[in-house]
């Protein structure tokens, strides 16, 4: 079995196991049949998120299915370097489980809130305010270094990039549904990585979501 063979099926174990959690928990917090406004979110964000992460999924469904298909995109780096995207990738898929199962209900794909919303501050949250991100951008550096694929690589860091600078304007709808407890939460958390504070909203400009990213 040749490397591309070896990686594909590691990428198809791991979206086995992901793709059933996804799917159950999104149909579950829909399951109230409440309607979200995504127009608040800005045409921006509408006309480029998901049509970027809709290529990414695609890409990487493609890969798995015959990495020929994907040659046109190929890139060339070492065996290894590629298999330093596995780490990467299982990281990122036992990340967005919890992220997940600790959202529940409150789990949407747009900044608007749920009419009964909860302030998530418990498991992953406890570390990181958007550790979803945390985990997307984990896996779009895995998938990307295990398929060794342009398009994987490239729409996956592009859909993280557009994700972090929607999240100031998520932060800002957060703020004015959960005021001074959401405040103070981000305080004490960084909005990507725990242990690198350079992606943390000042907290000394509330009302500055342009701010940097910084600790």
């Amino acid at each position: 079995m040749n490397v591309d063979e070896s990686l594909r099926w590691i990428l198809v174990a791991g979206l086995v196991t992901i793709l059933p959690v996804a799917i159950y928990y999104r149909l579950r917090s829909q399951a109230s049949g409440e309607r979200l406004n995504r127009r608040p979110e800005g045409w921006f964000f509408l006309l480029t998120i998901r049509p970027i992460g809709l290529v990414y999924a695609l890409a990487v469904m493609a890969f798995s299915i015959d990495p020929s298909w994907m040659s046109w995109c190929q890139f060339r780096i070492p065996a290894l370097l590629r298999w330093c995207g596995v780490p990467f990738f299982f990281v990122a898929l036992a990340l967005l489980v919890g992220v997940f199962r600790t959202l529940g209900d409150n789990l949407t794909d747009t900044v608007v809130t749920r009419q009964q919303h909860e302030l998530i501050t418990r498991g992953p949250y406890r570390f990181m305010r958007h550790p979803l991100y945390t985990g997307t951008l984990l896996s779009a550096i895995g998938v990307g270094l295990i398929t060794a694929n342009g398009l994987v690589a490239s729409s996956g860091i592009i859909a993280f990039g557009l994700l972090l600078l929607r999240s100031r304007k998520e932060e800002r709808f957060l703020v004015e549904r959960f005021g001074e407890r959401y405040v103070n939460y981000r305080n004490r958390t960084a909005a990507i990585f725990p242990s690198l504070g350079q992606f943390r909203v000042d907290s000394k400009r509330v009302d500055d979501f342009d701010s940097r990213y910084t600790r």
